[in-house]
């Protein structure tokens, strides 16, 4: 491995990693939670019941998260093609980054929201609360440091589909550990990529837990 030609490729697709990570974490954290609210919400016996509703999301969530990610990256293409004009890149991979996550967080958030203590909804309403105060102020509020572990958990599979979109043309690490790895039979390559992602998983896990945390703390 030539440190010095591997080196500057290792940062530059590390921060293409980073950018695709972070970008379609950022959409699909505000696409995914409000999922996952409407889907708690809208469950048989909770502030905003509607069945129609309920099912509706629930059917959506479920047809689009068994697709694996690969085929979610080809299937939407001409879609990503459309919008920014390549199907290629890393700003290309953010569409399907953004629609996998959103859906895995949508069913992780809505059961981190099931899992709050009733009691704490019929405190709410013993005390007059609104539905909507309900609903974000007491049951969101509650599940604020499960939450934060689920988008903590989250991240880091984003980080692995990373990976996968760089082998298809997405950049990023996955795609330097394939070119100038496998391709060019440069292992010492494919292990440096390896060694920077576990240390990336590693310090999301670890500012993720600290967050979650302070925040379960906070709320004692």
């Amino acid at each position: 491995m030539d440190f010095g030609v591997v080196l500057p490729k290792l940062g530059t697709a590390l921060g293409e990693t980073l950018f695709m990570a972070s970008v379609a974490f950022f959409f699909a954290v505000i696409i995914g939670l409000g999922l996952a609210i409407f889907l708690y919400a809208t469950r048989p016996g909770q502030v905003f019941e509607h069945k129609i509703v309920h099912n509706a999301l629930n059917i959506f969530v479920n047809l689009v998260r068994p697709i694996p990610f690969v085929i979610l990256l080809i299937a939407v293409a001409p879609m990503t093609r459309a919008l920014i004009g390549t199907s290629i890149g890393p700003a290309a991979a953010i569409l399907p980054l953004t629609i996998a996550s959103a859906v895995g967080i949508a069913r992780v958030a809505e059961t981190n929201l099931v899992a709050v203590d009733p009691g704490v909804i019929e405190a709410a309403e013993a005390a007059g609360a609104s539905r909507l105060h309900i609903l974000f102020g007491f049951v969101v509020r509650e599940a604020l440091g499960p939450l934060i572990l689920s988008m903590t958990f989250i991240f880091v599979a984003l980080i692995d589909a990373t990976a996968v979109a760089g082998a298809v043309g997405g950049g990023g690490l996955g795609n330097l550990a394939l070119t100038y790895g496998y391709q060019r039979f440069d292992y010492p390559v494919v292990i440096a990529v390896i060694i920077t992602l576990i240390a990336l998983v590693q310090l999301v896990q670890w500012v993720g837990n600290r967050i979650a945390r302070r925040i379960i703390e906070g709320a004692r």
